[in-house]
């Protein structure tokens, strides 16, 4: 099993002199991103698509060997709410074929609002060219049905495995042969971060679902403080740990300064 592990985003002005050492000009931020992880979800693509020429910058910038997850524009998931799917599906990939062999999976984030259908997920779904890895984070409990599973297996798609405060938040479900887990926030005092034993139990949790030649696509989200880059090396440790091939990680960084110092 390779664990793809990384961040939602680098463009984080505090995550200086944690990951990026001072001298480094902000412009270079993602050539230094990706010397130290092989993989990073674009969250800001939910807020705007970036063009197809951003995309390519962005692969010609990074190592023959980086990942690019790509969240899905809002347009698709919370204007839409995914109905008539099938302009905003080919947009976005239209523009994200701009990463070429970079291009890992993308993510449906539902609206916290929009109830279970598996029929409109199931349409949804069935737009996007063959072969792209999808993974969907519902995020209204009334998802969890053996017919939204059911289609999600059919289409091959991923649920996503999110945690909120060190704990699923969706069901472990594994509904195809690779996995996407996103860490949205932590609950120790030093907030946002997770805890070490948190994050070894979500490391025993990946090893146990998943067999040694699946890909699980890993991304820390509790971006404030430098937390989703000190945490992904805490996590990275506990996942070796696990018996787990990591892609690489920083093996250390220097601890982000206090909230309010």
């Amino acid at each position: 099993m390779t664990v793809f592990l990384g961040t939602s985003g680098w463009q984080y002005k505090d995550w200086r002199d944690v990951l990026y050492p001072a001298g480094v000009p902000t412009r270079l931020w993602l050539e230094a991103y990706a010397a130290r992880f092989a993989t990073v979800e674009v969250n800001n693509a939910f807020y705007r698509l970036p063009a197809r020429e951003t995309f390519e910058n962005w692969r010609e910038r990074t190592p023959p060997d980086f990942v690019v997850a790509v969240k899905a524009s809002r347009f698709l998931t919370h204007i839409k709410r995914l109905r008539d799917p099938e302009e905003p599906v080919q947009r976005l990939m239209s523009h994200a074929a701009g990463l070429g062999d970079r291009l890992g999976p993308v993510l449906l984030q539902l609206p916290p609002t929009l109830r279970g259908d598996a029929g409109l997920l199931d349409d949804c779904l069935a737009r996007f060219p063959e072969g792209t890895r999808v993974a969907v984070e519902p995020r209204h409990e009334s998802w969890w049905t053996p017919s939204v599973r059911e289609v999600l297996e059919t289409r091959g798609a991923a649920l996503c495995w999110a945690d909120v405060l060190a704990r699923p938040v969706t069901p472990l479900w594994r509904t195809t042969d690779w996995g996407y887990v996103r860490f949205h926030v932590g609950r120790t005092r030093r907030w946002p971060h997770y805890g070490r034993q948190s994050l070894m139990t979500w490391a025993g949790r990946i090893a146990e679902t998943w067999s040694d030649d699946h890909d699980v696509y890993t991304y820390f989200n509790n971006d404030p403080h430098a937390a989703a880059v000190l945490d992904a090396v805490v996590f990275a440790r506990a996942a070796t740990a696990s018996g787990l091939t990591v892609t690489r990680t920083p093996r250390h960084l220097p601890a982000a300064p206090a909230v309010g110092s």
